[in-house]
């Protein structure tokens, strides 16, 4: 199963609709949002736009929003942890129970290996420090990839 991977939407809906069009035009039914919403206008209009499950984790920038700080589901026969705050993701990386995890708050798209679980930070979808970009998971394949929001 394919799955993507997105965070820090700081209220820019447009960057986040491009996503969601082009993971509508693919065929994605599943999106990890490593937090940082900032509204629940951004998670409304994603609910009304998107076909598939979004699961969102709370970011700093996310007052208000009810939403939990971490979790951890199992997709395509993966466990998948994920939060915003890096500390928060460590903890669920060595915890030994997670394939991989994903986090944000750093805005700056990254991987490395935590012990068996991949790490891995997609970057952001606001543009506020670097290029806008998010990550698609193929958890059937193991493969991850950093898509750049300009070149879809």
């Amino acid at each position: 199963m394919k799955i993507a991977i997105v965070s820090d939407t700081h209220n820019n809906w447009k960057n986040y609709e491009k996503i969601l069009n082009w993971l509508e035009g693919e065929g994605i039914q599943q999106i990890l949002h490593c937090g940082d919403i900032s509204s629940q206008e951004i998670i409304d209009n994603a609910q009304k736009k998107f076909q598939g499950d979004i699961k969102y984790v709370k970011g700093n920038a996310d007052h208000g929003l009810e939403i939990p700080p971490t979790m951890e589901l199992e997709i395509g026969g993966k466990k998948i942890g994920f939060a915003h705050f890096p500390n928060l993701a460590l903890k669920l990386a060595e915890s030994g129970k997670n394939d991989i995890v994903f986090y944000g708050h750093t805005h700056r798209p990254w991987e490395e290996k935590k012990g068996n679980c991949r790490f891995i930070n997609p970057g952001e979808v606001a543009g506020q420090f670097f290029k806008p970009t998010f990550a698609m998971y193929d958890t059937e394949t193991d493969k991850l990839e950093l898509k750049i929001l300009e070149k879809l």
